[in-house]
Protein backbone atom coordinates (compact mmCIF):
# COMPACT_ATOMS: atom_id res chain seq x y z
CA UNK A 1 0.00 0.00 0.00
CA UNK A 2 2.87 2.14 0.53
CA UNK A 3 4.76 2.19 -2.51
CA UNK A 4 1.11 2.81 -4.08
CA UNK A 5 0.45 5.84 -2.29
CA UNK A 6 3.56 6.53 -2.90
CA UNK A 7 3.59 6.27 -6.63
CA UNK A 8 0.31 8.13 -7.04
CA UNK A 9 1.18 11.01 -5.43
CA UNK A 10 4.38 11.75 -7.18
CA UNK A 11 2.41 10.70 -10.23
CA UNK A 12 -0.31 13.15 -9.59
CA UNK A 13 1.43 15.95 -8.59
CA UNK A 14 3.09 15.90 -12.37
CA UNK A 15 -0.53 15.60 -13.74
CA UNK A 16 -2.35 18.04 -11.90
CA UNK A 17 0.21 20.74 -11.97
CA UNK A 18 1.92 19.95 -15.64
CA UNK A 19 4.96 19.05 -16.01
CA UNK A 20 6.15 22.62 -16.27
CA UNK A 21 4.87 24.11 -12.96
CA UNK A 22 5.64 20.91 -11.21
CA UNK A 23 9.41 21.11 -11.67
CA UNK A 24 9.09 24.75 -10.81
CA UNK A 25 7.35 24.25 -7.60
CA UNK A 26 10.87 22.47 -6.53
CA UNK A 27 13.01 26.04 -6.93
CA UNK A 28 11.78 29.19 -8.08
CA UNK A 29 13.51 28.87 -11.60
CA UNK A 30 12.11 26.34 -14.35
CA UNK A 31 14.19 24.43 -16.25
CA UNK A 32 13.37 25.97 -19.47
CA UNK A 33 13.32 29.26 -18.58
CA UNK A 34 16.47 29.69 -17.17
CA UNK A 35 18.52 29.31 -20.72
CA UNK A 36 18.23 29.78 -24.35
CA UNK A 37 17.15 27.25 -26.80
CA UNK A 38 20.26 24.87 -27.82
CA UNK A 39 19.09 23.65 -31.29
CA UNK A 40 20.18 25.32 -34.84
CA UNK A 41 17.96 28.20 -35.56
CA UNK A 42 17.66 30.18 -38.84
CA UNK A 43 20.19 33.48 -38.03
CA UNK A 44 21.06 36.44 -40.06
CA UNK A 45 24.49 36.54 -42.17
CA UNK A 46 27.28 37.72 -40.46
CA UNK A 47 30.91 39.28 -41.98
CA UNK A 48 33.58 36.65 -40.03
CA UNK A 49 35.72 38.10 -37.84
CA UNK A 50 38.98 35.90 -36.92
CA UNK A 51 39.21 38.26 -33.76
CA UNK A 52 35.95 36.91 -32.12
CA UNK A 53 35.99 36.40 -28.27
CA UNK A 54 33.72 34.28 -26.48
CA UNK A 55 33.62 36.29 -23.24
CA UNK A 56 32.69 39.31 -25.34
CA UNK A 57 30.74 38.29 -28.05
CA UNK A 58 26.81 38.44 -27.19
CA UNK A 59 24.66 35.51 -26.47
CA UNK A 60 22.46 35.65 -29.19
CA UNK A 61 22.47 32.70 -31.79
CA UNK A 62 23.84 35.09 -34.31
CA UNK A 63 26.66 35.72 -31.80
CA UNK A 64 27.73 31.88 -32.00
CA UNK A 65 27.24 31.99 -36.24
CA UNK A 66 29.96 34.96 -35.56
CA UNK A 67 32.07 33.06 -33.37
CA UNK A 68 32.00 29.63 -35.12
CA UNK A 69 33.01 31.78 -39.21
CA UNK A 70 36.07 32.80 -37.29
CA UNK A 71 37.32 29.23 -35.91
CA UNK A 72 39.52 27.72 -38.44
CA UNK A 73 39.38 24.36 -39.81
CA UNK A 74 40.84 22.28 -36.90
CA UNK A 75 39.39 24.91 -34.82
CA UNK A 76 35.67 24.01 -35.80
CA UNK A 77 36.80 19.84 -35.60
CA UNK A 78 38.39 20.34 -32.22
CA UNK A 79 35.05 21.80 -30.51
CA UNK A 80 33.27 18.36 -31.08
CA UNK A 81 36.35 16.25 -29.26
CA UNK A 82 35.89 15.69 -25.81
CA UNK A 83 39.02 13.70 -24.21
CA UNK A 84 40.63 12.70 -21.12
CA UNK A 85 44.15 12.48 -19.63
CA UNK A 86 45.43 9.81 -18.00
CA UNK A 87 46.64 10.02 -14.44
CA UNK A 88 46.41 12.95 -12.35
CA UNK A 89 48.60 15.89 -14.51
CA UNK A 90 47.48 16.59 -17.62
CA UNK A 91 50.01 16.26 -20.17
CA UNK A 92 51.82 18.33 -22.43
CA UNK A 93 49.80 16.81 -25.34
CA UNK A 94 46.54 17.66 -23.89
CA UNK A 95 47.35 21.66 -23.91
CA UNK A 96 48.42 21.50 -27.70
CA UNK A 97 45.29 20.41 -28.48
CA UNK A 98 43.83 23.27 -26.38
CA UNK A 99 46.00 25.71 -27.92
CA UNK A 100 45.87 24.49 -31.27
CA UNK A 101 42.69 22.99 -31.96
CA UNK A 102 40.17 24.43 -29.31
CA UNK A 103 39.40 21.22 -27.66
CA UNK A 104 35.71 21.32 -26.88
CA UNK A 105 35.61 18.83 -23.93
CA UNK A 106 37.76 17.30 -20.88
CA UNK A 107 36.57 14.57 -19.74
CA UNK A 108 36.97 13.71 -16.01
CA UNK A 109 37.41 9.79 -14.81
CA UNK A 110 38.22 8.44 -11.88
CA UNK A 111 42.10 8.07 -12.24
CA UNK A 112 41.84 11.83 -12.66
CA UNK A 113 40.09 12.34 -9.46
CA UNK A 114 40.89 10.49 -6.14
CA UNK A 115 42.56 14.09 -4.65
CA UNK A 116 40.06 16.94 -5.17
CA UNK A 117 42.79 19.77 -4.67
CA UNK A 118 44.82 18.11 -7.53
CA UNK A 119 42.06 17.92 -9.95
CA UNK A 120 40.89 21.35 -9.15
CA UNK A 121 44.86 22.39 -9.58
CA UNK A 122 44.62 20.76 -12.94
CA UNK A 123 41.10 22.36 -14.30
CA UNK A 124 41.85 25.71 -13.41
CA UNK A 125 45.39 25.05 -15.69
CA UNK A 126 43.02 23.88 -18.16
CA UNK A 127 41.27 27.07 -18.43
CA UNK A 128 43.76 29.45 -18.16
CA UNK A 129 45.14 27.64 -21.81
CA UNK A 130 41.90 27.97 -22.96
CA UNK A 131 41.82 31.58 -22.00
CA UNK A 132 45.07 31.90 -23.50
CA UNK A 133 44.04 31.53 -26.86
CA UNK A 134 42.51 33.49 -29.67
CA UNK A 135 39.31 32.78 -29.38
CA UNK A 136 38.83 32.13 -25.55
CA UNK A 137 36.70 29.54 -25.99
CA UNK A 138 36.25 27.46 -22.46
CA UNK A 139 36.39 23.86 -23.11
CA UNK A 140 33.55 21.80 -21.26
CA UNK A 141 34.94 20.06 -18.16
CA UNK A 142 32.76 16.76 -17.89
CA UNK A 143 32.28 13.99 -15.33
CA UNK A 144 30.27 11.08 -14.07
CA UNK A 145 28.96 12.11 -10.40
CA UNK A 146 25.97 10.75 -10.37
CA UNK A 147 26.01 9.63 -6.92
CA UNK A 148 25.66 6.74 -5.02
CA UNK A 149 27.30 3.90 -6.92
CA UNK A 150 28.94 6.17 -9.34
CA UNK A 151 31.20 8.51 -7.79
CA UNK A 152 34.40 9.36 -10.00
CA UNK A 153 34.94 12.51 -8.42
CA UNK A 154 36.14 10.95 -4.86
CA UNK A 155 38.85 13.31 -2.61
CA UNK A 156 36.28 15.47 -0.31
CA UNK A 157 33.02 14.77 -2.42
CA UNK A 158 29.60 13.95 -0.65
CA UNK A 159 28.97 10.30 -0.72
CA UNK A 160 25.34 9.88 -1.45
CA UNK A 161 22.83 7.41 -1.43
CA UNK A 162 22.27 7.44 -5.42
CA UNK A 163 20.02 7.20 -7.45
CA UNK A 164 17.64 3.71 -6.40
CA UNK A 165 17.79 5.26 -3.34
CA UNK A 166 16.04 7.99 -4.60
CA UNK A 167 13.34 6.13 -5.70
CA UNK A 168 12.63 4.14 -3.19
CA UNK A 169 11.99 7.72 -1.48
CA UNK A 170 10.19 8.15 -4.48
CA UNK A 171 10.04 12.31 -3.74
CA UNK A 172 11.27 14.47 -6.49
CA UNK A 173 12.10 16.96 -3.57
CA UNK A 174 15.06 14.11 -3.22
CA UNK A 175 15.79 14.12 -7.00
CA UNK A 176 16.15 17.42 -6.67
CA UNK A 177 18.45 18.33 -3.91
CA UNK A 178 20.76 15.15 -4.54
CA UNK A 179 21.76 17.06 -8.12
CA UNK A 180 21.87 19.99 -6.37
CA UNK A 181 24.34 19.58 -3.53
CA UNK A 182 26.42 17.28 -5.71
CA UNK A 183 26.26 19.92 -8.75
CA UNK A 184 27.36 22.95 -6.52
CA UNK A 185 30.55 20.62 -5.25
CA UNK A 186 30.93 19.95 -9.33
CA UNK A 187 30.68 23.43 -9.69
CA UNK A 188 32.73 24.94 -6.82
CA UNK A 189 35.90 22.39 -9.05
CA UNK A 190 35.09 23.97 -12.09
CA UNK A 191 33.42 20.61 -13.43
CA UNK A 192 30.23 22.08 -15.61
CA UNK A 193 29.15 19.19 -17.49
CA UNK A 194 27.88 16.20 -15.38
CA UNK A 195 27.02 12.84 -17.03
CA UNK A 196 23.71 12.15 -14.95
CA UNK A 197 20.88 11.44 -14.37
CA UNK A 198 21.19 7.62 -15.61
CA UNK A 199 17.60 7.18 -16.66
CA UNK A 200 17.92 3.34 -17.60
CA UNK A 201 14.96 1.34 -16.31
CA UNK A 202 15.78 -1.27 -13.76
CA UNK A 203 14.29 -3.45 -16.04
CA UNK A 204 17.33 -6.43 -15.65
CA UNK A 205 17.93 -5.43 -11.47
CA UNK A 206 20.77 -7.97 -11.34
CA UNK A 207 23.06 -5.97 -13.77
CA UNK A 208 26.58 -5.19 -12.68
CA UNK A 209 26.51 -2.23 -15.33
CA UNK A 210 22.99 -0.44 -14.32
CA UNK A 211 21.85 -2.31 -11.17
CA UNK A 212 21.45 0.69 -8.35
CA UNK A 213 21.89 3.85 -10.67
CA UNK A 214 18.50 3.54 -11.76
CA UNK A 215 15.80 5.21 -10.11
CA UNK A 216 13.17 2.52 -10.31
CA UNK A 217 11.86 -0.13 -12.81
CA UNK A 218 8.51 2.00 -13.45
CA UNK A 219 9.48 4.26 -16.25
CA UNK A 220 6.57 6.92 -15.16
CA UNK A 221 8.75 7.00 -12.19
CA UNK A 222 11.62 7.34 -13.50
CA UNK A 223 10.75 10.00 -16.03
CA UNK A 224 9.06 12.54 -13.07
CA UNK A 225 12.64 11.95 -10.61
CA UNK A 226 15.03 12.27 -13.29
CA UNK A 227 13.24 15.86 -14.31
CA UNK A 228 13.44 16.73 -10.99
CA UNK A 229 17.14 16.05 -11.05
CA UNK A 230 18.10 17.64 -13.92
CA UNK A 231 16.33 20.71 -12.86
CA UNK A 232 18.19 20.44 -9.00
CA UNK A 233 21.92 20.09 -11.68
CA UNK A 234 21.03 23.09 -13.54
CA UNK A 235 20.06 25.09 -10.51
CA UNK A 236 23.63 24.05 -9.57
CA UNK A 237 25.01 25.84 -12.58
CA UNK A 238 26.06 22.19 -14.13
CA UNK A 239 24.47 20.70 -17.79
CA UNK A 240 23.14 17.59 -16.97
CA UNK A 241 23.10 14.50 -19.70
CA UNK A 242 20.51 12.07 -19.34
CA UNK A 243 22.13 8.30 -20.35
CA UNK A 244 22.45 5.49 -21.58
CA UNK A 245 19.75 6.63 -24.88
CA UNK A 246 17.74 4.64 -26.38
CA UNK A 247 18.34 2.74 -22.74
CA UNK A 248 20.53 0.00 -21.19
CA UNK A 249 18.21 -1.26 -18.64
CA UNK A 250 16.84 -3.97 -20.37
CA UNK A 251 19.82 -6.28 -20.49
CA UNK A 252 22.64 -7.58 -18.14
CA UNK A 253 25.44 -7.00 -20.29
CA UNK A 254 28.29 -4.28 -20.28
CA UNK A 255 28.67 -2.20 -23.59
CA UNK A 256 32.48 -1.69 -22.15
CA UNK A 257 33.31 -4.88 -22.85
CA UNK A 258 30.38 -5.87 -25.32
CA UNK A 259 27.67 -4.48 -27.54
CA UNK A 260 24.69 -5.98 -25.83
CA UNK A 261 21.72 -7.09 -28.12
CA UNK A 262 18.42 -6.09 -27.03
CA UNK A 263 15.75 -7.70 -28.54
CA UNK A 264 12.49 -5.56 -28.07
CA UNK A 265 10.40 -3.51 -30.75
CA UNK A 266 9.92 -0.04 -31.46
CA UNK A 267 6.28 0.49 -29.84
CA UNK A 268 7.91 -1.39 -26.68
CA UNK A 269 10.97 0.93 -26.61
CA UNK A 270 9.07 4.15 -27.13
CA UNK A 271 6.28 3.28 -24.36
CA UNK A 272 8.56 2.11 -21.83
CA UNK A 273 12.52 2.81 -22.08
CA UNK A 274 11.89 6.00 -23.86
CA UNK A 275 8.97 7.41 -21.66
CA UNK A 276 11.37 9.11 -19.54
CA UNK A 277 12.99 10.88 -22.48
CA UNK A 278 10.02 12.12 -23.93
CA UNK A 279 9.17 13.95 -20.64
CA UNK A 280 12.75 15.39 -20.60
CA UNK A 281 12.72 16.31 -23.79
CA UNK A 282 9.53 18.46 -23.61
CA UNK A 283 11.59 20.16 -20.49
CA UNK A 284 14.19 21.36 -22.20
CA UNK A 285 16.38 18.93 -21.12
CA UNK A 286 20.42 19.82 -22.60
CA UNK A 287 22.42 16.89 -23.06
CA UNK A 288 21.86 13.18 -23.89
CA UNK A 289 24.34 10.50 -24.19
CA UNK A 290 24.03 8.12 -26.92
CA UNK A 291 24.46 4.51 -25.50
CA UNK A 292 26.76 1.42 -27.50
CA UNK A 293 23.67 -0.69 -27.76
CA UNK A 294 21.85 -2.94 -30.67
CA UNK A 295 18.52 -3.23 -31.02
CA UNK A 296 18.02 -5.35 -34.41
CA UNK A 297 13.57 -5.53 -34.51
CA UNK A 298 14.21 -1.90 -34.80
CA UNK A 299 17.17 -1.14 -37.11
CA UNK A 300 17.62 -4.44 -38.69
CA UNK A 301 20.75 -4.89 -38.17
CA UNK A 302 23.04 -4.63 -35.08
CA UNK A 303 24.61 -1.28 -35.49
CA UNK A 304 24.93 0.12 -32.15
CA UNK A 305 22.36 3.02 -31.48
CA UNK A 306 25.06 5.46 -31.17
CA UNK A 307 26.09 5.05 -34.50
CA UNK A 308 22.78 4.38 -35.86
CA UNK A 309 21.09 7.60 -37.46
CA UNK A 310 17.74 6.21 -37.23
CA UNK A 311 18.36 6.27 -33.91
CA UNK A 312 20.07 9.89 -33.00
CA UNK A 313 18.29 11.92 -36.15
CA UNK A 314 15.15 9.81 -36.54
CA UNK A 315 13.97 8.67 -32.99
CA UNK A 316 15.45 11.74 -31.06
CA UNK A 317 15.76 14.58 -32.76
CA UNK A 318 12.96 14.35 -35.61
CA UNK A 319 10.24 12.25 -33.06
CA UNK A 320 10.70 13.70 -30.27
CA UNK A 321 12.16 17.19 -31.40
CA UNK A 322 15.71 17.38 -29.21
CA UNK A 323 17.37 20.21 -29.71
CA UNK A 324 19.85 19.84 -27.14
CA UNK A 325 23.52 18.42 -27.09
CA UNK A 326 24.16 14.43 -28.32
CA UNK A 327 27.47 13.49 -26.39
CA UNK A 328 28.74 9.61 -27.24
CA UNK A 329 29.67 7.06 -24.24
CA UNK A 330 33.70 6.25 -24.88
CA UNK A 331 33.97 5.57 -28.23
CA UNK A 332 36.80 3.33 -27.22
CA UNK A 333 34.07 1.08 -25.47
CA UNK A 334 33.71 -2.42 -27.19
CA UNK A 335 30.06 -1.72 -27.49
CA UNK A 336 31.34 0.92 -30.53
CA UNK A 337 33.56 -1.48 -32.62
CA UNK A 338 32.49 -1.09 -36.49
CA UNK A 339 34.59 -2.45 -39.09
CA UNK A 340 37.32 -0.07 -40.15
CA UNK A 341 38.16 0.95 -36.73
CA UNK A 342 38.46 3.96 -34.59
CA UNK A 343 38.53 6.35 -37.98
CA UNK A 344 35.34 5.30 -39.15
CA UNK A 345 33.54 4.44 -35.73
CA UNK A 346 34.22 8.93 -35.01
CA UNK A 347 33.05 9.08 -38.82
CA UNK A 348 29.66 7.30 -38.52
CA UNK A 349 29.25 8.77 -35.00
CA UNK A 350 29.09 12.43 -36.30
CA UNK A 351 27.10 11.31 -39.66
CA UNK A 352 24.43 9.56 -36.84
CA UNK A 353 23.64 12.62 -35.57
CA UNK A 354 26.26 12.81 -32.30
CA UNK A 355 27.48 16.21 -31.50
CA UNK A 356 30.44 15.20 -29.31
CA UNK A 357 32.67 12.68 -29.50
CA UNK A 358 33.73 11.31 -26.01
CA UNK A 359 37.05 9.23 -25.79
CA UNK A 360 38.91 8.01 -22.61
CA UNK A 361 42.23 9.19 -23.96
CA UNK A 362 44.08 11.78 -25.77
CA UNK A 363 44.18 11.48 -29.52
CA UNK A 364 47.79 11.38 -31.11
CA UNK A 365 48.17 15.07 -32.84
CA UNK A 366 48.36 13.22 -35.99
CA UNK A 367 46.27 10.57 -35.14
CA UNK A 368 44.41 8.34 -38.32
CA UNK A 369 41.28 9.49 -36.59
CA UNK A 370 42.15 12.86 -36.70
CA UNK A 371 43.40 13.17 -40.15
CA UNK A 372 40.03 11.02 -41.48
CA UNK A 373 38.04 13.57 -39.89
CA UNK A 374 39.64 16.77 -41.41
CA UNK A 375 40.02 15.38 -44.67
CA UNK A 376 36.24 14.20 -44.81
CA UNK A 377 35.55 18.31 -43.63
CA UNK A 378 37.24 19.45 -46.30
CA UNK A 379 36.34 17.25 -48.76
CA UNK A 380 32.68 16.00 -47.90
CA UNK A 381 30.10 18.74 -47.79
CA UNK A 382 27.68 16.64 -46.20
CA UNK A 383 29.91 15.78 -43.18
CA UNK A 384 31.32 19.50 -43.46
CA UNK A 385 27.49 20.45 -42.36
CA UNK A 386 27.15 17.86 -39.62
CA UNK A 387 30.39 19.19 -38.39
CA UNK A 388 29.65 22.70 -38.48
CA UNK A 389 25.79 22.13 -37.00
CA UNK A 390 27.30 20.42 -33.92
CA UNK A 391 30.35 22.93 -33.56
CA UNK A 392 27.22 25.48 -33.50
CA UNK A 393 25.16 23.51 -31.01
CA UNK A 394 28.25 23.26 -28.67
CA UNK A 395 28.90 27.03 -28.79
CA UNK A 396 25.22 28.16 -27.95
CA UNK A 397 25.30 25.71 -25.10
CA UNK A 398 28.58 27.15 -23.67
CA UNK A 399 26.96 30.72 -24.06
CA UNK A 400 24.18 29.10 -22.41
CA UNK A 401 25.85 27.37 -19.35
CA UNK A 402 29.50 29.06 -19.27
CA UNK A 403 29.19 32.57 -20.51
CA UNK A 404 26.53 33.35 -16.99
CA UNK A 405 29.74 32.13 -15.22
CA UNK A 406 32.03 34.48 -16.20
CA UNK A 407 35.90 34.09 -17.27
CA UNK A 408 36.75 33.45 -13.46
CA UNK A 409 34.02 31.15 -12.79
CA UNK A 410 34.86 28.45 -14.83
CA UNK A 411 37.49 27.90 -13.19
CA UNK A 412 37.55 26.23 -9.71
CA UNK A 413 36.01 28.31 -6.93
CA UNK A 414 38.76 29.81 -3.91
CA UNK A 415 36.05 29.17 -0.97
CA UNK A 416 35.79 25.39 -2.96
CA UNK A 417 36.37 23.88 0.44
CA UNK A 418 33.17 25.40 2.28
CA UNK A 419 31.15 23.46 -0.79
CA UNK A 420 32.60 20.00 -0.30
CA UNK A 421 30.39 18.00 2.07
CA UNK A 422 28.91 21.04 3.41
CA UNK A 423 27.09 20.54 6.72
CA UNK A 424 23.32 20.71 4.93
CA UNK A 425 24.40 18.07 2.42
CA UNK A 426 25.93 15.91 5.36
CA UNK A 427 22.58 16.16 7.41
CA UNK A 428 20.71 16.06 3.57
CA UNK A 429 22.12 12.67 2.49
CA UNK A 430 22.42 11.16 5.79
CA UNK A 431 18.22 11.91 6.28
CA UNK A 432 17.97 10.34 2.92
CA UNK A 433 19.43 7.33 3.58
CA UNK A 434 17.22 6.87 6.81
CA UNK A 435 14.19 7.84 4.64
CA UNK A 436 14.49 5.50 1.71
CA UNK A 437 15.44 2.26 3.64
CA UNK A 438 13.16 0.12 3.03
CA UNK A 439 11.96 -3.49 5.14
CA UNK A 440 11.73 -6.34 2.48
CA UNK A 441 10.83 -8.17 5.33
CA UNK A 442 9.05 -7.39 8.39
CA UNK A 443 8.63 -10.38 10.48
CA UNK A 444 10.93 -10.94 12.51
CA UNK A 445 11.49 -7.19 13.11
CA UNK A 446 13.08 -6.00 14.89
CA UNK A 447 15.90 -7.81 15.92
CA UNK A 448 16.99 -7.16 19.39
CA UNK A 449 20.11 -7.62 21.74
CA UNK A 450 20.46 -10.37 23.97
CA UNK A 451 19.47 -13.87 24.85
CA UNK A 452 22.00 -15.56 22.34
CA UNK A 453 24.53 -14.58 20.17
CA UNK A 454 24.21 -12.62 16.97
CA UNK A 455 26.98 -12.80 14.37
CA UNK A 456 27.36 -10.37 11.49
CA UNK A 457 28.34 -11.47 8.06
CA UNK A 458 30.03 -9.63 5.48
CA UNK A 459 32.68 -8.28 3.31
CA UNK A 460 32.84 -4.36 4.13
CA UNK A 461 34.26 -2.29 7.30
CA UNK A 462 31.46 -0.09 7.43
CA UNK A 463 28.62 -3.17 8.01
CA UNK A 464 31.05 -4.91 10.77
CA UNK A 465 31.41 -0.85 12.38
CA UNK A 466 27.73 0.07 12.01
CA UNK A 467 26.46 -3.34 12.99
CA UNK A 468 28.32 -3.73 15.98
CA UNK A 469 27.48 -0.40 17.09
CA UNK A 470 23.74 -1.53 17.36
CA UNK A 471 24.61 -5.23 18.84
CA UNK A 472 27.73 -4.92 21.59
CA UNK A 473 29.27 -8.16 21.44
CA UNK A 474 28.44 -9.37 18.18
CA UNK A 475 30.58 -12.12 16.43
CA UNK A 476 31.90 -11.17 13.18
CA UNK A 477 32.61 -13.48 10.13
CA UNK A 478 34.13 -11.59 6.69
CA UNK A 479 33.87 -13.21 3.60
CA UNK A 480 35.06 -12.41 0.40
CA UNK A 481 33.00 -9.90 -1.93
CA UNK A 482 33.40 -11.30 -5.10
CA UNK A 483 35.01 -14.87 -4.38
CA UNK A 484 35.91 -17.46 -7.19
CA UNK A 485 33.87 -21.02 -7.28
CA UNK A 486 36.44 -22.68 -5.03
CA UNK A 487 36.79 -19.87 -2.34
CA UNK A 488 33.00 -19.43 -1.72
CA UNK A 489 33.12 -23.42 -1.00
CA UNK A 490 35.69 -22.77 1.26
CA UNK A 491 34.20 -19.91 3.20
CA UNK A 492 30.95 -21.05 2.93
CA UNK A 493 32.07 -23.96 5.46
CA UNK A 494 34.10 -21.90 7.85
CA UNK A 495 30.94 -19.91 8.40
CA UNK A 496 28.52 -22.71 8.62
CA UNK A 497 30.75 -23.33 11.73
CA UNK A 498 30.92 -19.98 13.13
CA UNK A 499 26.80 -19.65 13.03
CA UNK A 500 26.29 -22.82 14.42
CA UNK A 501 24.61 -22.10 17.75
CA UNK A 502 23.67 -18.81 16.57
CA UNK A 503 20.62 -16.68 18.20
CA UNK A 504 20.91 -14.86 14.52
CA UNK A 505 22.75 -14.15 11.48
CA UNK A 506 23.18 -10.94 9.57
CA UNK A 507 24.34 -11.45 6.39
CA UNK A 508 25.16 -7.90 3.95
CA UNK A 509 23.41 -8.96 0.62
CA UNK A 510 25.73 -6.71 -2.30
CA UNK A 511 25.82 -9.91 -5.03
CA UNK A 512 25.06 -13.65 -6.02
CA UNK A 513 27.75 -14.43 -3.31
CA UNK A 514 26.18 -12.49 -0.22
CA UNK A 515 22.52 -14.42 -0.76
CA UNK A 516 24.72 -17.79 -1.18
CA UNK A 517 25.79 -17.29 2.57
CA UNK A 518 21.95 -15.91 3.69
CA UNK A 519 20.61 -19.21 2.01
CA UNK A 520 23.43 -21.43 3.57
CA UNK A 521 22.47 -20.26 6.92
CA UNK A 522 18.56 -20.59 6.63
CA UNK A 523 18.68 -23.90 5.67
CA UNK A 524 20.97 -24.50 8.46
CA UNK A 525 17.60 -23.54 10.77
CA UNK A 526 19.26 -20.72 11.56
CA UNK A 527 17.00 -17.40 12.06
CA UNK A 528 18.75 -14.83 9.18
CA UNK A 529 18.28 -11.10 8.37
CA UNK A 530 19.86 -9.77 5.30
CA UNK A 531 21.12 -5.88 5.11
CA UNK A 532 20.86 -5.76 1.25
CA UNK A 533 22.85 -2.86 0.02
CA UNK A 534 23.16 -1.51 -4.16
CA UNK A 535 20.77 -3.51 -5.82
CA UNK A 536 18.02 -5.72 -4.21
CA UNK A 537 17.41 -8.21 -6.86
CA UNK A 538 20.25 -10.06 -4.65
CA UNK A 539 18.51 -10.25 -1.14
CA UNK A 540 15.01 -11.39 -2.52
CA UNK A 541 17.40 -14.06 -4.29
CA UNK A 542 18.41 -14.86 -0.30
CA UNK A 543 15.36 -17.20 0.00
CA UNK A 544 13.28 -17.97 3.54
CA UNK A 545 14.43 -14.72 6.33
CA UNK A 546 13.17 -13.90 9.36
CA UNK A 547 13.81 -10.39 8.53
CA UNK A 548 15.21 -8.23 5.65
CA UNK A 549 16.28 -4.18 5.20
CA UNK A 550 17.77 -2.45 1.66
CA UNK A 551 19.79 -0.07 1.42
CA UNK A 552 21.24 1.28 -2.06
CA UNK A 553 24.61 2.27 -1.45
CA UNK A 554 27.73 0.13 0.27
CA UNK A 555 28.70 3.90 2.64
CA UNK A 556 28.65 4.10 6.35
CA UNK A 557 25.40 6.15 6.06
CA UNK A 558 23.37 3.79 4.47
CA UNK A 559 24.62 1.09 6.49
CA UNK A 560 23.52 2.81 9.54
CA UNK A 561 20.03 3.45 8.30
CA UNK A 562 19.80 -0.50 8.15
CA UNK A 563 20.45 -1.09 11.42
CA UNK A 564 18.39 1.31 12.50
CA UNK A 565 15.45 -0.24 10.94
CA UNK A 566 16.49 -3.86 11.73
CA UNK A 567 17.31 -2.99 15.33
CA UNK A 568 13.74 -1.09 15.93
CA UNK A 569 15.46 2.33 16.31
CA UNK A 570 13.27 3.53 13.27
CA UNK A 571 11.17 2.18 10.71
CA UNK A 572 11.77 1.63 7.53
CA UNK A 573 9.91 4.34 5.05
CA UNK A 574 10.99 2.96 1.69
CA UNK A 575 9.65 1.66 -1.04
CA UNK A 576 10.70 -1.36 -3.43
CA UNK A 577 12.13 0.52 -6.51
CA UNK A 578 11.89 -3.13 -8.40
CA UNK A 579 9.33 -5.90 -8.39
CA UNK A 580 9.97 -8.64 -5.91
CA UNK A 581 10.21 -11.43 -8.61
CA UNK A 582 12.07 -9.61 -10.99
Amino acid sequence: MRRAARTLLLLASAAVLGAAAFLSSLSAQSISGRRPALGTQETPDRPPSRAADFWTAGTDAASAETLLEGLSDEEVLGQIFMMAYPGTEPPPLLYRWIERRALGGIKVFGWNAEDTEILASAIRNIQEAAARTGHRIPPFVATDQEGGWIRHVKGATSVTPGNMAIGASALPRDAYSSALFIGRELAALGITMNFAPTVDLALKPRSVIIGPRAFSSDPSVTAVLAAAYVKGMEDAGVLPTAKHFPGHGDTELDSHGILPVIPVDEKTLWDRDLLPYRMLVAEGLPGIMSGHLAFPRITGDRTPASLSPYFIDGILRERMGFQGLVVTDDLFMTGAAVPGGFPEICVRAVLAGNDVLMISRILEFSEEAWVRLLREYRTNPAFRSRVRESALRILRAKQAYLRPKGPAGVSPLPERAAKLQSPDARAFFADQAYRSATVLEGAGLPLVSGGGRILLAGSLTDFFTEGTARYPGADTFRFSYQPDPETLSSELSSFRDRARGAKAVVVSVANPAGAAFARTAARDGIPVYVVSVLSPAFALDAGRIAGGVAVYNASRESYSAAFAVLSGAVEGEGILPIPRTP
